[in-house]
């Protein structure tokens, strides 16, 4: 068998060509699902417990928690609700992509 040799994880970052507003947005869900992980782990609760309280899955806890999946604002205010959290919408820092 011909196996092409592996692509390293530069070479497929690379390959995506992901922009540096995308980058950011990428970040900004990466930190959101951080923070719904460390209120559920303060709140001394696994995913199962979560499940039980919320309603979700404990699958799709687990799944938004492994950045499998995105959770949409229904799913995310379910998943922080149980534990006394809510989103709110606040400016970002000056040190966005464009901004100067």
């Amino acid at each position: 068998m011909n196996q092409k040799p592996s692509k390293s994880w530069e070479e497929v970052r690379e390959s995506l060509e992901i922009t540096p507003e995308q980058e950011a947005e990428i970040q900004l869900e990466k930190d959101f699902i951080l923070a719904c992980v460390a209120a559920r782990e303060k709140a001394k609760l696994t995913q199962r417990d979560l499940s039980e309280k919320s309603g979700l899955k404990q699958s799709s806890i687990a799944k938004i928690e492994k950045f499998v999946n995105s959770p949409n604002t229904r799913t995310a205010i379910k998943y922080l609700h149980p534990m006394g959290y809510t989103i709110r919408v606040v400016p970002l820092a000056d040190n966005r992509v464009g901004t100067h």
